[in-house]
């Protein structure tokens, strides 16, 4: 797994799978949910999207899937992000970076 950061939306987001497909996406929300405890407060399924918001450290971010663009993290605010939202994106991204490739190591050797 390799973390790309862009910034197309306006702010930072930090693209997790650009090719990942639901089961990537609840396997990122695991993590956040069970390792990291977040707990998720706004849900927004569509057909071809899903964004749940959530607090990191104070900062309001969105965990999001499209079937476009992949799997991905960015500020809730989007084009309204502060500089320290943007920070936040980018260090839960290495925390989940680092979990993202455990799980799969451990995975790979059961």
């Amino acid at each position: 797994m390799s973390l790309t950061l862009r910034t197309t939306l306006g702010c930072t987001e930090a693209v997790i799978d650009d090719d990942g497909g639901l089961k990537c996406f609840y396997q990122v929300a695991d993590i956040l949910s069970g390792d990291l405890r977040i707990k998720f407060t706004n849900k927004e399924d569509d057909f071809d999207a899903i964004d749940w918001e959530f607090s990191f450290h104070g900062h309001m971010l969105t965990l999001h899937y499209s079937i476009y663009t992949g799997v991905s993290i960015f500020p809730s605010r989007t084009r309204d992000a502060m500089k320290k939202d943007n920070r936040a994106v980018v260090e839960l991204a290495s925390v989940l970076e680092k979990k993202l490739i455990d799980f799969n190591l451990n995975r790979n050797i059961a």
